[in-house]
């Protein structure tokens, strides 16, 4: 539009200078090379005003796709704010059970500690305890063995200790007559030697242990003994009776009968059944089987 005008002003002018104004050749002249140069630059304008234009659309498009990548910078930083809020979230919920699972453990730990130390001042007090049975089981056998230096001289007892267990092992013989079961006076002599120390005996269990040799009893006599079990259980019955008159605590007392069936020797020999026909005064902890 702009070249269009610019013609037409030129065509007034000519008709102008053909019309009469009095114009030279030189001026016509320059004023055409004027316009041409005017044609020229407006030419050149009108391409730079192309390139411009193209330009700022590249710019425009440019600027709507960094605005976009904006705008989803913006939402994915909007998105990793809430991720990472959560996250701490989730972390300091965590961190808070952690802290109450640390401090459980440590009440635990605080509590077992405790219960360690209770458990051993009680396994101190339970040793403590069982050293002070094992003393008065020791001097219990020292004291028998003391007040019975003569039976065992003679064969006639003997006493051992094992693990806290102190066994009295008197021969029938100076107990009971033959094929009877009531203890006779000699074997009440033997007993009283024992009856002052048993008789202080509170927190063990003395059981008393009737044996027999293998010898089946026979004629009259099974009418009161069918067999050696009950000969066995009478004597041992006999013999807690006796302690038990004599002021031994009848709590602590029990009878046992054993029959043929523990023997401590052959019997194939006179000398091994006379072995096996006893009568055994225990002493064990009031737990023990």
């Amino acid at each position: 539009m702009v070249k269009r005008f610019f013609l037409s002003a030129m065509l007034v002018f000519l008709s102008l200078l053909l019309s009469g104004c009095f114009v030279s050749k030189g001026t016509y002249l320059r004023k055409e090379d004027e316009a041409v140069t005017l044609s020229k630059e407006l030419s050149s304008l009108q391409q730079k005003h192309q390139e411009l234009t193209t330009e700022n659309a590249g710019l425009r498009a440019e600027l709507t796709k960094v605005r976009d990548e904006a705008t989803g910078l913006v939402k994915d930083k909007e998105k990793l704010t809430a991720d990472v809020q959560e996250l701490e979230k989730v972390l300091q919920t965590k961190t808070d059970s952690l802290s109450q699972s640390v401090a459980d453990l440590r009440q635990k730990v605080v509590d077992l500690q405790g219960e360690n130390a209770k458990l051993k001042e009680e396994i101190s007090s339970t040793q403590k305890a069982k050293e002070e049975k094992v003393r008065e089981v020791s001097k219990t056998f020292e004291d028998l063995l003391d007040r019975m230096k003569g039976e065992i001289s003679q064969g006639q007892v003997t006493i051992s200790e094992l693990k806290g267990k102190l066994t009295v092992n008197m021969v029938d013989a100076i107990l009971f007559d033959s094929g009877k079961a009531e203890v006779k006076l000699a074997g009440m002599e033997v007993l009283k030697k024992v009856v002052d120390i048993l008789k202080d005996v509170k927190d063990r269990a003395i059981r008393i242990e009737g044996h027999t040799d293998n010898v089946q009893i026979v004629g009259n006599l099974t009418k009161r003994f069918p067999s050696n079990w009950e000969l066995s259980a009478a004597r041992a019955i006999n013999v807690a009776r006796y302690l038990q008159g004599q002021g031994v605590d009848p709590e602590v007392l029990s009878a046992v009968a054993h029959g043929e069936y523990r023997p401590v020797a052959s019997n194939d020999t006179e000398e091994g059944k006379a072995r096996n026909r006893r009568i055994e005064i225990i002493l064990v902890p009031k737990d023990a089987p």
